[in-house]
């Protein structure tokens, strides 16, 4: 029996789904201009010799500038990570929560120190980098329309056990560390230059095309889970955007299943396309800096094809001599000691310039950054000993190799405080009496800081009640039971994606094979037909 449409239902279903999008446009569009009306256009300091735009939210920028100044007073502020927009992704990982933020922040510092992250650019080698590539195949090529590098892997062409045999776990993470290193030391400043806009995020390409999920043991995902955790700890929101092309109904399956556990912020960002992927890639990358095999027009001599070609701005030797002379890669030498030269005054320190500089790096305005030196200055000129060794022997501290833009203000007082003779009682301040008690007033007010923190401390009890302690421990053994139930679950939610993934593409198979099976016997059918048609005319 034919089906009968209601034409007339099916325009007021067509109507009711134009109003909801333009409905939906309307709301994009107003949040668009209250965002914008939100935003204030600033130079941005790191490449202020280029005019880079840099569009901040005031929002955003009020509680950046929150979170630098308690980072300040816990002395968690190298200079090297003294940059707003690092401070801005920290604070956009934990969702503008100041608390979580800080303990982030400290915990990354104190990884970098612990993995030598600073150094790890100059201190490793990657020597089996080639090999690598063959079971592993990617790399950078070009940028996408907003001038973001943009990362590809061929998934489908990795062979983990192969991969496994040729590095370990632990040299392959740290080749990826020392990828994002470089990435912040030489591919985002060098985009932020050629796009004229500040870059700090890539755009990914993923591509499965043939990838066996079975083949991935539990060395290979351990490796993917530790690279995840590094990711997300260290280098938070540097992913602009997310594209998984080839994606079978096996994968969007258990993509579908596995995105419900996550952030839906991360999830807006990853888009699970299946072979038909080439418009969409093309409408954010343009087709020159696409690789072939992906649907662009790029196919790069060099050997080894686009994957190993490493295509982009940074490699633009003009470009990089300014991201060199600009003094962008700021080295990180927090926790090194402080060591500063004592020279000759042969002439005047160009120290205007010099102050000029500390601002510029920062991304802070002037007004609150410009305070190391001067604190400084104004701790030595006050210093008797400073004073006596000046008129004696026509010396200045000056900054050796860009020390102030390399050491931590903490280390630079500390030093002082050693210079300045603070430490003991100097045996000229009886000679100058009208400094004694400037000299030293703010230490017995810290004195007195310190006695109020040791009575409050010796007020409460030095061990946990019993009653608590016991509470405590059962919680932690509730945490720990409910850990290994969700590690159970998160396991038998995997065999049962997988196990989905195989019967979707069994049924898929079965589907093609039974019409293939149909249409030949159809033609089988119609040719014995024709047989004895020819034959009862005959």
């Amino acid at each position: 029996m034919p089906v009968r449409y209601d034409l007339g239902k099916f325009e007021e279903e067509k109507r009711r789904i134009r109003v909801r999008s333009l409905k939906k446009k309307a709301l994009v569009a107003s949040s668009r201009l209250s965002n914008s009306l939100r935003k204030r256009r600033v130079s941005n300091c790191q490449f202020a010799h280029i005019s880079i735009d840099d569009v901040r939210d005031e929002e955003e920028e009020k509680a950046v500038n929150a979170f630098r100044q308690v980072l300040i007073e816990k002395e968690l502020l190298p200079f090297c990570h003294d940059d707003y927009h690092t401070l801005l992704r920290f604070l956009k990982a934990r969702k503008f929560d100041l608390h979580k933020a800080v303990n982030m922040w400290a915990d990354m510092l104190n990884w970098r120190k612990e993995y030598g992250a600073d150094s790890i650019t100059q201190d490793f080698i990657y020597e089996e980098y080639e090999e690598v590539q063959g079971y592993y195949p990617h790399g950078y090529h070009g940028v996408d329309k907003e001038g973001r590098p943009v990362y590809i892997e061929r998934l489908g062409k990795v062979e983990p056990s192969k991969l496994m045999s040729v590095t370990t776990v632990e040299r392959f993470l740290r080749y990826h560390v020392q990828g994002f290193e470089k990435a912040f030391a030489e591919k985002f400043p060098a985009c932020s230059i050629s796009a004229r806009r500040h870059i700090d995020s890539f755009t990914t390409i993923l591509d499965v095309h043939g990838m066996n999920w079975m083949s991935f043991g539990k060395v290979a995902n351990d490796l993917v889970m530790r690279m995840q955790k590094i990711d997300g700890d260290n280098y938070p929101e540097t992913l602009h955007q997310m594209f998984i092309v080839n994606a079978g109904s096996g994968f969007k399956l258990l993509w579908n299943t596995a995105k419900g556990f996550l952030d839906p912020r991360t999830t807006a960002k990853i888009n699970v396309l299946g072979n038909k992927y080439q418009n969409k890639l093309l409408e954010v990358i343009d087709s020159s800096q696409l690789p072939d095999f992906l649907g662009g027009t790029c196919s790069c001599p060099n050997e080894g094809g686009c994957l190993r070609s490493d295509k982009g701005p940074w490699h633009d030797l003009e470009l990089m001599k300014v991201v060199n002379n600009g003094d962008l890669r700021r080295s990180c030498s927090y926790y090194e000691d402080v060591d500063l030269e004592v020279k000759s005054i042969v002439s005047e320190t160009p120290s205007s310039k010099f102050s000029d500089d500390l601002v510029s790096n920062s991304g802070f305005d002037r007004s609150t950054s410009l305070s190391h030196r001067d604190y400084i200055n104004n701790l030595v000129s006050n210093s008797p000993r400073f004073e006596r060794i000046v008129s004696s022997t026509q010396i200045d501290i000056v900054p050796s190799n860009d020390l102030i833009q390399r050491r931590s203000i903490k280390n630079v007082v500390d030093f002082a405080y050693k210079v300045v003779g603070y430490k003991h009682k100097p045996r000229y301040v009886d000679e100058l009496s009208p400094r004694k008690e400037d000299f030293l007033q703010p230490f017995e007010e810290k004195l007195k800081q310190l006695e109020e923190l040791v009575l409050a401390l010796s007020s409460k009890p030095s061990k946990i009640p019993q009653e608590k302690d016991e509470i405590l421990v059962e919680s932690l053994n509730r945490i720990r039971s409910m850990e290994y139930d969700l590690q159970k679950t998160k396991k038998a939610l995997f065999a049962t994606a997988s196990k989905q993934m195989e019967l979707e593409e069994s049924l898929e198979t079965l589907r093609e094979g039974a019409i293939t099976a149909a249409n030949s016997c159809w033609h089988v059918i119609v040719g014995d037909s024709l047989y004895s048609a020819i034959r009862s005319d005959n």
